[in-house]
């Protein structure tokens, strides 16, 4: 069996795989685990760039988490974040959201550590047998968005082909801010609505528990397509529109961005998985709300298919 893609999605896939029994590769082609839990250092700390939290209401994703936690690699962080848009700023309560306080990769990192993963290892090919990369296997899971996966499939394999391309995803770009100080208070997660620029800023000192004076901004679609070529040159605008949105009396002293072309599945799914008669599977956010707990969901269900299909039980 192989998996290809170590984000949250094909762990969970793999780990299922593995803990009955049922011989698993995972493959990636990035030279570390985590896909959009992901982290990026700054100045001697991970700053989290990709999923801004966790939230929990599925019983499965629970278990995992009370394990995070239990490891010390989870903490309750907040159920309020402000809300900026035309009427104003409001408080929202919502349901608890879950940080990481070594970094959200680091959850990633703790289903990885028993697996046989091999990271800077990308896929070329999978084709019917089905083959990966001419070598044959029971089955292939690819755990990534519909438009990565693309490439990779056989056109002889339609209805795999059919699954990725039925994804529409938006695109987004995550910029870390550091300050030289932290000169701004009450905020630790704000939704912004209506605004040419930001989508959503966290406290990422907060979030970690660190106190670190660092703020992380996500853009909204229309403004990353601008820049998803050059994200780099996006840094002044979204510095600008953060300062000015929360009045900042200095400016930041570094900004650095990272670029999400697939950040948000667009294209409602049905099921939490796709698994075909070619032993091709497919799993991500993309089959349900773009959560990671949805991530997880998908990839754990496939592998229970999968399981199913390849015991008879």
């Amino acid at each position: 069996m192989v998996v290809v893609g170590a984000g949250l999605a094909g762990l969970a896939c793999a780990r299922e795989l593995a803990r009955v029994g049922i011989p698993v590769r995972v493959r990636e082609r990035g030279r570390s685990v985590g896909g959009r839990m992901a982290s990026r250092r700054s100045a001697g700390r991970a700053v989290d760039l990709g999923a801004a939290y966790l939230t929990v209401s599925d019983p499965g994703f629970a278990a995992v988490m009370r394990e995070w936690r239990a490891a010390g690699l989870t903490r309750e962080w907040t159920d309020t974040f402000l809300a900026f848009g035309h009427e104003g700023r409001r408080e929202v309560v919502g349901p608890m959201r879950w940080a990481a306080p070594r970094g959200l990769r680091s959850l990633v990192e703790h289903l990885a550590r028993t697996l046989p993963v091999r990271v800077d290892h990308p896929v070329r090919s999978v084709r019917p047998g089905p083959t990966v990369d001419g070598q044959p296997c029971a089955a292939v899971v690819l755990a990534m968005p519909g438009p990565q996966a693309a490439p990779l499939l056989d056109p002889a394999l339609t209805a795999a082909n059919r699954a990725v391309r039925a994804q529409g995803w938006s695109p987004s770009l995550a910029a870390a801010l550091r300050f030289p100080d932290r000169c701004w208070s009450g905020l630790r997660g704000a939704f912004v609505n209506d605004h040419p620029v930001l989508a959503l800023v966290c406290d990422d000192g907060d979030r970690r528990g660190d106190g670190a004076p660092v703020l992380v901004a996500h853009t909204t679609p229309d403004f990353a397509a601008e820049y998803l070529h050059r994200p780099d040159a996006a840094a002044p605008a979204i510095a600008h529109a953060v300062r000015e949105l929360l009045v900042l009396p200095e400016p930041a002293e570094e900004v650095c961005v990272h670029r999400w072309a697939y950040a948000k599945p667009t294209v409602e799914v049905a099921g939490t998985y796709h698994l075909d008669t070619d032993g091709v599977g497919v799993a991500g956010d993309a089959f349900g709300a773009p959560r990671a707990q949805t991530a997880w969901r998908s990839g754990h269900d496939l592998a229970r298919a999968l399981v199913a299909r390849l015991t008879g039980q």
